[in-house]
């Protein structure tokens, strides 16, 4: 959300003609725009365009849940009927972020409540979601429809059921990656036998058994299902009874393919999956056996996305299914493949645009398979769209890295976790800072860039010099003084996340940024070198600021902490755990 109030002075003679427009075309126009950002820059035109922005505003994006206060969205845009919402910082997926840090969702829903009682929708990201939330939810919002929870904490499956059980609209119901009690599987059951509109079911990171009868019936009777990812309980012969009954899926994850079938079995799983005409998205395949990976093949010919992040296949069995994907724009794969399975994408996939190489084992030093720079180049000499990677690994060179950017240029995203800290080039010994300066300057659209291996302050100045469009930065065991942050702070206008841990930078590159944060979103900082006296400093000079000081417990002299600094109209939060020191 922008705070900026419209720049009346600066009007052009155009938007003064535009702004006369009567209300409802303006906001009928307005409406037609599905970019966050374009609306937040049109709603600076003109008095006419703000308020007329205001009104027609029906999905909000919030991206820190402490930059502003629920009552301050509802008074900005009161007819809002969809809600994203993010919560904890995202290094909180490394267990960095202390357990009970904040980011209920609480809060938020009692001002709902009252302000938007006409909700729809609501997704949320790392945000702590109680059963009683959920609840609160199911009674409150009489015409919802749609319930997104990616990497969530707080709640169980009673709160899904409260939600199965109330929200009689309800079509998405889309549970991701979150810390979730898994009580049982019977919260399915808590449909009402009557209740036909779910387009959208996810409970793949579920644990528990679920009712597989009520599941059945369930999809029997929405007939608008299209999005299907079942857990892992679910067998071979109960996905088969499940696609027969919901042949319209888009997409589909598939429970564990870790069952023997005989040969009618077979067929019958053969013949379902080649009913699937649509399907575009197929994950799950838990523990897939080669012998059955062939059941897929009828279902392949369409398919743009293929998430393999749960199946460990080895390069013989990619190799054949990729034979059978033309299609394919994303690929999410682990490293149990090689070198060899990543060459079977450069032969088969013209068309990637995404590629994700994912650890089996990432905390086993020993482990002998994996890729290597040798497949990420045969991908980019194979797969000239590619545009986003990320890519585990545990030794890289400089050389590749720069023939891999000069084949895919047009990176977006450049992800590169060379898992050994302070690993350099395996060839020459040298430090990796030419790898990421290649990257830098040849691929000119970069948003998003991850940093890893053996890097000197060399690395962050190709970055501030290079990277211009480069929005969020991640950086780990890297650097040699507060220079390196002092030009990525100081070169790259359009930064707005910047993530940093175990660096050896302290109070002048912290202080570097002091005309740059308040137009970012975020920085984190822990395992580094600042001290409290920094932190005051920074919080003195920019109230504007919120300035999170959290003591690191796993440091040796617990002289050091983690930082979170962020801006924000909301002020100090008010939710903060004694842990928490906001200056």
């Amino acid at each position: 959300m922008d705070p900026k109030k419209p720049r009346d002075s600066a009007e052009s003679e155009s938007a003064r003609g535009a702004a006369q427009f009567p209300d409802e075309v303006l906001e009928r126009v307005l409406s037609l725009l599905a970019s966050h950002k374009d609306r937040s820059a049109v709603s600076l035109v003109s008095k006419a365009w703000y308020h007329a922005e205001r009104w027609s505003r029906r999905r909000v994006f919030i991206g820190n849940c402490y930059s502003v206060t629920p009552e301050i969205v509802a008074r900005r845009f009161p007819n809002i009927r969809s809600v994203t919402l993010k919560g904890k910082p995202r290094f909180s997926d490394f267990n960095l972020v202390p357990q009970n840090w904040g980011a209920d969702i609480r809060s938020w829903l009692a001002v709902f409540a009252d302000r938007y009682p006409f909700l729809e929708e609501l997704r949320l990201k790392r945000m702590t979601v109680t059963d009683e939330s959920l609840k609160f939810l199911a009674l409150k919002f009489q015409n919802f429809r749609a319930l997104s929870l990616l990497s969530c904490d707080g709640f169980s499956t009673n709160g899904l059921a409260a939600i199965a059980t109330r929200c009689r609209n309800l079509t998405e119901l889309d549970i991701q990656e979150n810390g979730i009690d898994d009580i049982s599987g019977d919260w399915l059951s808590c449909f009402p036998e009557n209740f036909t509109s779910l387009e959208v079911l996810n409970f793949a990171s579920l644990s528990s058994d679920v009712e597989f009868d009520a599941l059945e019936r369930l999809v029997s009777r929405c007939n608008s299902l299209k999005v299907l990812k079942v857990n892992r309980t679910i067998t071979l012969d109960q996905l088969q009874r499940l696609l027969v009954r919901a042949p319209r899926l888009t997409e589909l994850g598939t429970g564990s393919f870790l069952q023997e079938l005989n040969a009618h079995q077979y067929s019958e799983l053969e013949r379902a999956f080649g009913g699937c005409k649509n399907l575009h998205t197929l994950s799950g395949l838990c523990e897939a056996m080669a012998l059955y990976l062939p059941v897929l093949y009828p279902a392949c010919a369409n398919l743009t996305f293929l998430n393999l992040n749960d199946a460990a296949l080895q390069h013989e069995e990619l190799a054949k299914l990729l034979l059978h994907c033309p299609c394919l724009q994303r690929l999410w794969v682990l490293d149990t493949v090689g070198d060899d399975g990543l060459e079977a994408v450069a032969l088969n996939c013209p068309w990637l645009e995404e590629l994700r190489v994912f650890p089996a084992n990432p905390f086993d030093e020993e482990v002998n398979h994996g890729v290597s720079e040798s497949g990420f180049l045969a991908v980019s000499y194979g797969c000239r769209r590619l545009h986003y990677v990320l890519y585990f690994c545990r030794q890289m060179t400089n050389a590749a890295v720069a023939t891999i950017v000069q084949n895919c240029p047009d990176f977006t995203h450049f992800r590169l976790c060379i898992m050994n800290p302070g690993q350099p080039d395996y060839v020459t010994n040298e430090p990796m800072d030419e790898a990421f300066g290649a990257v830098v300057k040849t691929c000119t659209k970069l948003q998003r860039l991850a940093v890893s291996g053996l890097l000197t302050d060399l690395t962050f100045e190709y970055i501030g010099r290079y990277a211009k469009n480069l929005e969020t930065l991640s950086v780990a065991f890297a650097g040699s003084s507060d220079w390196a942050m002092q030009c990525v702070l100081g070169g790259c206008p359009k930064l707005r996340k910047l993530e940093i841990r175990d660096c050896p930078f302290g109070n002048a590159a912290l202080l570097s940024g002091l005309e740059k944060y308040e137009s970012m979103r975020s920085l984190w900082m822990s395992a580094c070198k600042v001290t409290m006296n920094g932190c005051e400093v920074l919080a003195r000079e920019r109230p504007r600021l919120n300035v999170e000081v959290m003591k690191d417990e796993e440091s040796s002299d617990g002289q050091q902490y983690k930082v979170y600094v962020y801006r924000t109209v909301a002020g100090p939060r008010r939710d903060a755990p004694p842990f928490v020191l906001t200056l």
